[in-house]
């Protein structure tokens, strides 16, 4: 229960009360915002947004809902008009510098960017309501965050809040200014997207985050990535293995497509080599990427690859080709000397 004293100090412009308010909901908050724009920057721009509404309208919180329900209707809401806004600008794109082979197949541009692991630290790990239907570091992975973004605004508002935060459906209708039986039809829409969206891994089967058996198949695709070895690469893969490059929009899979793709960029980098630097993100292993050549020993970030595990193979590997989202890991532009 959210203290009456602190609360009515907070709506008199206590800024201090106002911040022990919320400061609970903020990773969470952020965490939201992200699930439905796919984008760190954007969601925090909605999160600042969420907060300032708030700060401006508490004193219209009249508690019929708990405060933090009362912050993710606003967060929602925000939300969604950043979709409406993003659906007014051009799609993204971004040309590959070298001829590829073709794609098994051409998929949709999305403002799809990586989470860092560390700030997901005691998030996911907040027990969601009764109604929830996934796990929640599932609801955090590259393939549902990239799922979600081919859903509708509102359906991916509609099934964040019911399927992944538990939020019961009268509560959903009336943070979407919405009826329970519209959320029901949206709900039941985006699910049977959503089933047809997501690869068909078996979780059980992936090793745990940061155990043995995680390390040593990471280190095996880290060294044969790095001595440009596509085949010690392919060997790693599962038969039916994507890669992916969001926002680009060519997508490869399998084992003979993936490596018909890395031929393609070792002959384009023309002895340039690859230092990866490891880290996490969306809480799968992930590796800040760096190039390099023989006449110097400073390496240039190009962006990020994220590795999705299934048993003792990789099922993806998803390559941003950002390198400033490096720095939201905590990772220089640079490194300097041999490896």
């Amino acid at each position: 229960m959210v203290s009456e004293r602190l609360l009515m100090r907070a709506a008199r412009g206590d800024e201090e009360a106002f911040r022990e308010l919320t400061d609970p909901h903020r990773r969470e908050l952020h965490v939201h915002c992200y699930r439905i724009l796919g984008s760190m920057q954007d969601a925090e721009d909605v999160l600042q947004e969420t907060l300032l509404a708030a700060w401006r309208g508490l004193e219209r919180f009249e508690q019929r809902a708990s405060l933090r329900a009362w912050l993710y209707q606003i967060a929602t809401n925000r939300a969604l008009n950043a979709l409406r806004d993003a659906g007014r600008r051009p799609p993204p794109s971004l040309e590959l510098p070298f001829d590829v082979p073709a794609p098994s197949r051409v998929g949709e541009p999305t403002f799809l960017e990586p989470y860092p692991d560390a700030l997901l630290e005691g998030v996911i790990d907040s027990s969601p309501g009764p109604d929830a239907r996934y796990e929640a570091t599932e609801t955090v992975e590259l393939a549902f965050i990239a799922a979600l973004q081919h859903l509708s605004p509102r359906q991916r508002a509609t099934l964040i809040l019911r399927d992944v935060l538990g939020f019961h459906a009268a509560e959903v209708a009336e943070m979407l200014d919405s009826s329970e039986d519209s959320v029901k039809g949206a709900l039941k829409r985006a699910r049977a997207t959503l089933e047809q969206r997501l690869p068909s891994t078996d979780r059980d089967r992936s090793p745990l985050a940061n155990s043995p058996a995680e390390r040593v198949l990471v280190r095996r695709f880290a060294d044969a990535f790095q001595a440009d070895d596509i085949d010690g690469v392919v060997a790693l893969l599962t038969e039916d293995a994507w890669l992916t490059m969001p926002p680009v929009t060519l997508e490869y899979q399998g084992r003979s497509a993936i490596a018909s793709f890395l031929g393609e960029v070792a002959t384009w980098r023309r002895g340039q080599r690859y230092r990866l630097t490891p880290t996490r993100a969306n809480t799968q292993p992930a590796f800040a990427c760096y190039r390099t050549n023989a006449d110097t020993p400073v390496a240039h970030a190009t962006g990020l690859v994220v590795l999705t595990l299934q048993g003792e193979q990789i099922a993806a590997i998803t390559q941003f080709m950002d390198p400033s989202i490096l720095s939201r890991f905590g990772l220089p532009p640079t490194l300097n000397g041999e490896r």
